[in-house]
C-alpha cells in the first residue's frame, strides 16, 4: 500500500470516527432533549473538529492526488456543501458547548445537520 493511500484511509477512518462522536453524543442527549435539557456533551465538541479537520485535510489530499496526475475528478460543489454544513455544525457546537442546557431546536438542528452531512457523502457522487 503506498503512503497516499494509507494517509487517504487513515484520514476517512478518523472521519468516521468524528461522526460517531458529534452523531453519538447527541444520541445520548436526545432523551435530554425532549425534556429541554440537552447539552452539548464534549464527544460532540470533539467530533466536530474532528470531522472538520480530516475533511479538510481530505480535500487537500485529494486536491495533491489530482496535481499529481491521479485519474479522478474532484465535485467541488459537493465539498462546498458539506464544508458549510459542517462549519456551521461546528459554530453551534462551540457556541453552546458550556451553557448548562441547549434550546431543542438548536439541539435538533445540530442532529438534523450531522445526519444531512453524513447522507450528502454517502448519496451525493
Amino acid at each position: 500500500m503506498e503512503l497516499l493511500d494509507f494517509t487517504r484511509y487513515s484520514l476517512i477512518v478518523l472521519h468516521f470516527v468524528g461522526m460517531a462522536a458529534l452523531l453519538g453524543g447527541f444520541m445520548t442527549q436526545m432523551k435530554s432533549m425532549g425534556a429541554g435539557a440537552a447539552k452539548i456533551v464534549p464527544a460532540m465538541v470533539h467530533g466536530a473538529w474532528t470531522v472538520f479537520a480530516a475533511g479538510l485535510l481530505l480535500v487537500g489530499l485529494a486536491e495533491y492526488r489530482v496535481a499529481m496526475g491521479a485519474e479522478f475528478e474532484i465535485n467541488h460543489m459537493k465539498i462546498g456543501v458539506k464544508t458549510v454544513v459542517a462549519l456551521v455544525i461546528l459554530i453551534l457546537v462551540i457556541v453552546n458547548r458550556k451553557k448548562p442546557s441547549v434550546k431543542a431546536s438548536i439541539f435538533g438542528l445540530v442532529g438534523a445537520l450531522t445526519l444531512t452531512n453524513l447522507i450528502l457523502a454517502v448519496f451525493w457522487n
